[in-house]
């Protein structure tokens, strides 16, 4: 699936889920980041922010990081 040039939301089921590093690397720059689990809201803010609190966003790079 296509993905659209600068589109003023875009939803990942994973921070970044299947992605080339220049995409991962564009997601993880995002001026707000918003991770959900069970169709709720968990965590929010800036890639720099989310990494400090050691949530969910956190593990998640972390997993993609090996």
């Amino acid at each position: 699936m296509p993905v659209l040039a600068n589109p003023p939301i875009l939803i990942l089921d994973e921070a970044t889920s299947a992605l080339d590093s220049e995409s991962e690397r564009l997601v993880q720059d995002a001026d707000e980041i918003v991770v959900m689990r069970d169709g709720r809201i968990i965590e929010q803010g800036s890639h720099e922010v989310l990494m400090k609190k050691g949530g969910d966003y956190e593990k998640l790079v972390e997993l993609q990081s090996f």
